[in-house]
């Protein structure tokens, strides 16, 4: 199970998670969990709430939990959810969304704080200890003498998988900030088009040195490719039950539009002006958010 669906069925456990350094999700006591086999629950409104804490600590009940699901040793547990924190603060530091299944996604607002944007739909709840712990608390007690295995391999592996992680995730980090560096440095080195240069004093008088104009140059650069498209999110046979479902998504904050190329096919879609490398990844938030199985159109 991955480590984002543990927070998700500790959060539905305990009805409160909090996450280190970026802040505390908190689930009313009316919501319902569907069974196991419903997957297209909807998630009242207002069901879960976010208080956003910069300096919250880390959630010991949070890895007593993953502890008990995984059986991984405690420091380990501690580091995947370091990790996922600082994964989860790398998205939202360079604008992009993070999104949480079966919860949400997070935003950074203009403002530098993370703001929250619940999902519509909810994941089935899950029993809170695996099988395997039990079946290990009935075993029969053994007394015979066991030959002493070497203890320190296993540390020594420990210790080396543990120090992969941390390396991994620094490199991680300096490589999005060495990014973010670069960019702002190509913004600054384009020389303005007004500028003029001094030729440097000479003893001999030599004419100046006329450098060519780098106005083309930067004019010559390509701009991003920026396309126009939707993704259709919902599609129905009448006018009269897509308007009903478009007054209900956008009731919850979303920018929507209702189209139909043909009278037997009308389309709820999010209009967007992005590049069409970034279809896949929008689509994909889309789909947390709405369910279902959104799809590109250009325009």
């Amino acid at each position: 199970m991955k480590i984002e669906q543990l927070i998700v069925q500790h959060l539905y456990n305990s009805r409160k998670v909090t996450l280190q350094d970026i802040g505390t999700f908190t689930l009313s006591s009316d919501v319902a969990f569907p069974p196991e086999t419903d997957k297209e629950s909807n998630m009242p409104e207002n069901a879960v709430t976010f208080q956003f804490n910069k300096k919250a600590t880390q959630d010991d009940d949070l890895i007593n939990f993953i502890v008990a699901q995984t059986r991984k040793i405690k420091p380990l547990a501690t580091s995947d959810l370091e990790s996922y924190s600082l994964l989860a603060k790398q998205f939202l530091n360079i604008g992009k969304p993070f999104p949480i299944e079966g919860l949400g996604v997070l935003l950074k607002s203009q403002g530098g704080e993370y703001e929250f944007k619940q999902g519509l739909h909810i994941n089935a709840k899950l029993d809170a200890a695996p099988a395997l712990l039990k079946e290990k608390a009935e075993e029969e007690i053994n007394f015979s003498t066991r030959s002493k295995e070497p203890a320190s391999g296993n540390k020594k592996w420990m210790f080396v998988l543990l120090l992969f992680v941390i390396i991994a995730t620094s490199a991680a980090l300096y490589y999005f900030l060495k990014k973010d560096n670069k960019d702002n440095n190509l913004e600054k080195v384009v020389p303005a088009a007004n500028d003029t240069i001094v030729p440097k004093k000479d003893t001999l008088a030599k004419p100046a040195i006329i450098m060519p104009d780098t106005t083309a140059t930067v004019a010559a650069i390509p701009k991003a490719d920026s396309n126009s498209f939707k993704i259709v999110i919902r599609e129905y046979t009448d006018q009269a039950t897509a308007d009903k479902m478009l007054a209900k998504f956008t009731s919850f904050g979303h920018k929507l539009e209702v189209y139909s190329k043909d009278s037997a096919s009308y389309k709820i879609a999010m209009p967007f002006t992005k590049p069409l490398s970034d279809t896949s990844r929008t689509r994909d938030s889309l789909k947390i958010l709405f369910g279902g199985k959104p799809y590109v159109e250009k325009n």
